[in-house]
């Protein structure tokens, strides 16, 4: 048999380099710590902050800057069904203006049931949408984060 094997859909841990040639985020060298500082939005600092600790202590890993507005947690390839592949993080969050974007948190296993608990969200296509920290159960955001993290082999 001739040709290359189909890639099963689905994410594993680590990295591999195999990156479709359109995706243009990749880990920088910005301390997350740094970013988060230098947000011009306050109160974006502060949630900011929160998150770096929360994540930090769920996860057990030093985060790192992905592309210039994300901060990731861990790292993992992707497959997608269509056969695109690519590395990326496995949970983390982006500080926007209006909101807060997090990362990974619909990938465990029981988050449906655990997002109905969360408090005030929207669900986007690969995130969970926050306005701040205090909108949400803050056990429940844990429970999420950890169940994401823990959704990749």
């Amino acid at each position: 048999m001739t040709g290359t094997a189909k890639k099963e859909p689905g994410w594993t841990r680590g990295h591999t380099g195999e990156t479709a040639k359109d995706v243009k985020t990749t880990i920088t060298d910005v301390a997350p710590a740094d970013f988060v500082e230098g947000l011009e939005w306050p109160r974006r600092q502060e949630h900011g902050r929160f998150l770096l600790e929360v994540f930090g202590r769920v996860t057990g890993v030093e985060p790192a800057m992905w592309g210039p507005t994300m901060v990731g947690y861990g790292e993992a390839h992707y497959v997608s069904p269509s056969g695109r592949e690519g590395d990326w993080f496995v949970v983390g969050f982006s500080p926007r203006k209006a909101n807060l974007a997090l990362y990974g948190l619909q990938s465990a296993p029981d988050s449906e049931e655990l997002l109905e608990k969360l408090g005030k969200h929207k669900l986007g296509a690969g995130c969970v949408w926050i306005n701040k920290p205090e909108d949400v159960d803050q056990d429940v955001l844990e429970q999420l984060i950890r169940g994401g993290w823990e959704s990749v082999d």
